[in-house]
């Protein structure tokens, strides 16, 4: 199951969604003619532009449509509210950019991710380690790129001084909120224990409020949403991105990389603080979690000794405890979204999102 938007009820999240893609685009292909223009180099935004259009859920500007109309916000969405969901895609980049040159990934939508591209084409004269130095720092510089350039799109995007008074402070929070989240993942990486809450921490921080909350949030502010509304879709969202964060982690071990782009092999050798790891070694035998724990966090494991470790994993039923939560988060998640002083059609909008989200292969 994917995460293709669909049209009901008079709300065109397809249509929204290439509008975005449109606006992306065409903001990257100007920044590629002025660095040209002035002779810098257009290798950025070219591998900003290729980064984006190489897939990615675009779950982000879904759900800040989706605030949009969730408020009673017109119908179409006017090209300034597209715009600030667009300036969502491109912080995400910057997240993802940065990211994975933090977990060392060397795969992004079943493409090398951004540092190795840049080590790979710059490393013809330079020895590996300063070949992989330089990826390392221009996928930094491409991630600050995207930074500075998602909060172009949002001055540049035409709103009324009321909606940016609305928009920054959630904007502002939402920032914070992902690097918090970012740092508490970074700072738990290496612990391995069976610390349910912790992982659950991060889940909320890094990926709960950065990924659901907030851009439904910002949508609906910009259509002058009330605070109890406001509170109705962070009822529905923080446990759909509970839901969300645990389905990836199963995905990160468990998935297959031909569907979702990525190795199954990075979160075990990265050794990240997941609820599915915690909740292993809470419920593992001694002997498995002495045979489990040098396995995380080798950046040298290899597919034998990741089965090794997915068969201690599945022998603890952690996968089976993980799914069980997914569930209880999705049942949360619908029962908030059917007591939310909503529209018609973005309630069914949002309650057909949640399964797609919840019951996803990539």
């Amino acid at each position: 199951m994917t995460l293709a938007p669909t049209a009901t009820g008079g709300i065109d999240l397809p249509g929204a969604r290439d509008r975005v893609e449109a606006i992306l685009t065409q903001f990257l292909d100007r920044k590629q003619d002025d660095a040209a223009a002035h002779k810098l180099p257009t290798e950025i935004p070219v591998a900003l532009r290729d980064f984006l259009s190489a897939g990615g859920k675009r779950l982000r500007p879904v759900l800040c449509v989706l605030g949009w109309h969730a408020a009673g916000g017109t119908t179409p969405v006017p090209a300034s509210a597209l715009q600030v969901a667009a300036a969502l895609e491109m912080f995400h980049a910057f997240c993802l950019v940065h990211d994975d040159v933090m977990d060392n990934s060397t795969t992004r939508r079943g493409k090398p991710s951004v540092h190795r591209i840049f080590a790979d084409r710059h490393g013809q004269h330079r020895s590996r380690q300063a070949a992989d130095r330089f990826g390392t720092s221009a996928a930094i510089l491409v991630g600050d790129f995207a930074l500075a350039w998602s909060d172009e799109l949002i001055h540049t995007a035409g709103l009324t001084p009321a909606q940016l008074a609305r928009l920054l402070p959630v904007l502002d929070a939402m920032r914070s909120e992902v690097l918090y989240g970012q740092y508490l993942d970074v700072a738990a990486g290496g612990q391995f224990t069976d610390d349910v809450e912790r992982a659950q921490a991060i889940i909320r921080y890094k990926t709960a409020k950065y990924t659901c909350e907030r851009p439904l949030h910002i949508g609906a502010v910009l259509a002058g949403s009330s605070r109890l509304l406001l509170d109705s879709l962070s009822a529905y969202a923080l446990p759909l991105g509970e839901a969300f964060q645990l389905r990836d982690d199963l995905l990160g071990v468990f998935g297959d990389p031909e569907v979702t782009g990525k190795s199954r092999l990075d979160d075990l050798r990265e050794g990240k603080h997941t609820v599915l790891i915690a909740l292993t070694l809470q419920h593992a035998s001694r002997a498995q979690g002495d045979q489990l724990r040098p396995l995380l966090g080798c950046p040298a494991l290899t597919e034998e000794q990741a089965d090794v470790a997915r068969h201690i994993i599945t022998a603890a039923h952690a996968p089976d405890r993980v799914k069980a939560i997914i569930r209880e988060r999705y049942g949360q998640a619908l029962a908030a979204l059917e007591a939310a002083p909503l529209p018609t059609a973005a309630r069914e909008q949002l309650s057909s999102l949640a399964g797609r989200t919840v019951w996803r292969t990539t």
